[in-house]
């Protein structure tokens, strides 16, 4: 199988018959990945249509590439580039080809660009709009009137051509167009803030590509553990194990691999966890037959390695110097061959990787289990998931429900919910105060019902009163969030007076807190976590 496509070579088309013989069929869809962090999101969006796409590399597939692998649709993804500045690398010949493409954000732009239209710096806008659309136009079938979309762009299209047809509008921005065998929207159809989003892949595909074939959705857990069985064979795997969903779905499918404790160790890394953490990781994967469970107190490890360091990403590198160690050196105490992780999707697309393309992406932020660069061979069996996506094959595989439906946690834990230097009077306070946020979410019925929280100890400091005594102190910042995947984010509407209560608890139980907020921010622009 080809994971991307680069070049019509003999040997890459052949790959690509052998296929679509697999999948009965004769169709294809190319996904040029423009580097952005939600391309993943739109190969899910097929694969979901049962259609045959195929990731293809910008800066190296050619229009002949194109025309000789024929195609019956093209989609190019957003990315962080600008027309402007830095266009991505493309053969514009492409556009010419009478191929039908949908341009997504970045895409779009290209297109707009190539056919004369200007595309110039304009109204940033970021976050959930509304759109008016052309719903009788078929890119639009069976959507609204009025649609709520996900937007995430400064540059805007002019409609300064008379054969280009606008099909939906934000405000007075061109939010989707249409020119010949070229359709764009300014948009994000492939996240789950625009409720349009898999309507408009499916009209694309089926009314516009009239593609015909839909494959099978396969037993995606049955051929993960089938592919770890023949890679693991006799050997034994080191887990890095956090009690979260993502480890807990690879334990499961692990187990489903190996035959028992001789050859699967599970390692629980303590210092900059939560308070509950640790618990989970006992109560599931304690005195069991099938895992062998190993707590590492790293604590003064981290607060080490931590001291001094104020920036966030400078915080998150160093965290890395004690979590590859450690794991190496229980690899080598246990006599494995193998270091498995949680790896998401979304922390390899965050930390800048994913599908392998020439065009520039966006390096948010470095994740903890991401390009370590260990000495053994690396097990990530979730590393093609978002977060739903992984706990869908951890119920399929019996993982407990109180596992999956845990909140994410970030790797680097504590240190990134923590402003400035990492002290073990912060850590403590840190860890308190999201024992109380738990707590609370789960007393008042929220905690299912948002999708991550949070709280942050933040450096600025706010005057308080106490009886007759006054002084400073921290400010605290708590935040909720829904999503589906963590590519995107709703701030949660969280009652006033569960609001209210928290900041009381806060202020009475923890000493050093100053003042307390709540961030009301989305993603996009906001990142969930803080740092």
């Amino acid at each position: 199988m080809l994971d991307t496509f680069k070049k019509a070579t003999p040997e890459a088309l052949a790959a690509i018959r052998d296929e679509m013989k697999v999948r009965c069929t004769t169709e294809v869809f190319l996904l040029f990945a423009l580097g952005s962090q939600f391309d993943h999101l739109i190969f899910q969006a097929l694969a979901k249509l049962g259609v045959y796409g195929l990731v293809a590399d910008p800066a190296k597939v050619t229009a002949a590439d194109v025309e000789l692998l024929k195609p019956i649709g093209i989609i190019l993804s957003g990315g962080p580039a600008s027309v402007h500045s830095e266009p991505p690398p493309f053969d514009s010949k492409i556009f010419d080809l009478s191929i039908p493409v949908l341009g997504i954000c970045l895409g779009f732009q290209m297109w707009a660009r190539h056919i004369g239209l200007t595309v110039q710096s304009g109204s940033r806008q970021f976050g959930v709009h509304t759109a008016t659309v052309n719903n009788v136009s078929p890119l639009f079938a069976n959507c609204l009137h009025i649609e709520q979309v996900l937007q995430s762009h400064g540059d805007e299209i002019s409609t300064d051509i008379d054969r280009f047809k606008t099909l939906a509008v934000c405000g007075n921005s061109v939010a989707a167009g249409h020119e010949r065998n070229l359709w764009g929207v300014q948009f994000h159809p492939e996240v789950t803030e625009t409720k349009c989003g898999q309507t408009i892949f499916e009209n694309f595909c089926f009314r516009i590509c009239n593609a015909e074939d839909r494959f099978p959705a396969p037993d995606i857990a049955k051929q993960k553990i089938e592919k770890l069985r023949s890679e693991i064979g006799d050997k034994k795997v080191l887990l890095a194990l956090s009690g979260g969903s993502d480890s807990s779905t690879v334990a499961y499918l692990l187990k489903a691999a190996t035959r028992g404790k001789e050859q699967l160790r599970g390692v629980y890394i303590r210092g900059i966890d939560r308070p509950d953490d640790e618990e989970f990781v006992h109560k599931y994967f304690g005195d069991q037959n099938w895992i062998d469970l190993v707590i590492v107190d790293a604590t003064d490890r981290f607060l080490a390695v931590l001291a001094g360091k104020t920036g966030m990403r400078e915080k998150r590198l160093a965290m890395r110097e004690v979590y590859k160690p450690v794991l190496e050196e229980q690899v080598r105490a246990f006599g494995a061959e193998f270091i498995a992780q949680g790896t998401l999707y979304t922390d390899i697309s965050e930390s800048g990787g994913g599908h392998d393309s020439g065009a520039r992406k966006a390096n948010i932020k470095i994740h903890h289990n991401t390009n370590l660069g260990f000495a053994f061979p690396e097990l990530m069996p979730l590393s093609d998931c978002v977060k739903d996506g992984g706990r869908d094959i951890g119920r399929e595989i019996g993982v407990p429900e109180e596992l999956l439906v845990r909140h994410p946690f970030p790797g680097p834990g504590l240190v990134v919910r923590i402003e400035g230097e990492i002290t073990p009077e912060k850590l403590a306070m840190a860890r308190q105060l999201d024992g109380i946020y738990i707590e609370e979410l789960r007393r008042a019925g929220l905690y299912e019902k948002v999708w991550q929280a949070g709280v942050v100890v933040t450096r600025s400091e706010h005057t308080y009163t106490a009886g007759d005594d006054a002084g400073t102190g921290s400010v605290i910042c708590f935040w909720a969030v829904w999503s589906v995947n963590g590519f995107t984010a709703q701030a949660a509407d969280l009652p006033f007076d569960f609001r209210k209560n928290l900041a009381r608890r806060f202020g009475n139980e923890v000493h050093g807190i100053g003042a307390v907020v709540y961030r009301d921010s989305d993603k996009p622009r906001s990142t969930i976590e803080w740092g």
